[in-house]
């Protein structure tokens, strides 16, 4: 299992950039497809990044152009760069060990999450 934990979080104005980093412990991290998810006040968790062992990357249409996704294997780590804030980006980012079947699912524990906020 993938034990994450997040960090990089803040307030950013809109068109503002912020980077978010992932210390995950386990054996497996570099052979382990890793993702940032997003939770949105009063809205379900959603898969914004995600990254391959292979680094083959996936991006919702939401981020995509705005937000890349990076790993660093040697750290145990993975990076979302977000470029060109909106104001509905904002949320608690969480990253975690992702699996593709039809559909993106989490499959490690959970942690703590950073938060991001952009004024409106």
């Amino acid at each position: 299992q993938v034990q994450p934990v997040e960090s990089g979080g803040g307030l950013v104005q809109a068109g503002g950039s912020l980077k978010l980093s992932c210390a995950a412990s386990g054996s497996r991290f570099s052979v382990t497809t890793m993702g940032w998810l997003r939770q949105a006040p009063g809205k379900q968790r959603e898969v914004v990044a995600a990254i391959s062992a292979g680094r083959i990357t996936y991006y919702a249409n939401s981020v995509k152009g705005r937000f890349t996704i990076s790993r660093d294997n040697g750290k145990n780590m993975i990076f979302l760069q977000m470029n060109s804030l909106k104001p509905e980006d904002p949320g608690v980012y969480y990253c975690n060990a992702l699996k593709y079947e039809y559909s993106w699912s989490p499959v490690s524990s959970w942690g703590k999450g950073t938060r991001v906020t952009v004024p409106s």
